[in-house]
């Protein structure tokens, strides 16, 4: 999971910038091994406050994993 760290998280729709990964971690369906969503930690992420919350992001909202972003399809 440390390639996702310092990832900029952008909501394509509206092009909101939701931060910058800290922590993050992935769920995992153990029948069928396929990734089923992303746990970012909110302390990882610059300008969400103080805040201990999780934000989750099911898989396939993600639309793409670049260099320096992860482009999400947030509805």
């Amino acid at each position: 999971m440390k390639s996702l760290s310092r990832k900029e998280v952008i909501n394509v729709e509206n092009g909101e910038k939701l931060g910058v990964l800290g922590r993050a971690d992935l769920i995992i369906d153990p029948e069928s091994g396929t990734i089923k969503s992303l746990v970012i930690l909110n302390d990882g992420l610059i300008g969400f406050g103080k805040s201990r919350k999780e934000l989750t992001i099911a898989w396939d909202q993600i639309q793409t994993i670049g260099d320096d972003t992860i482009l999400l399809k947030k509805s």
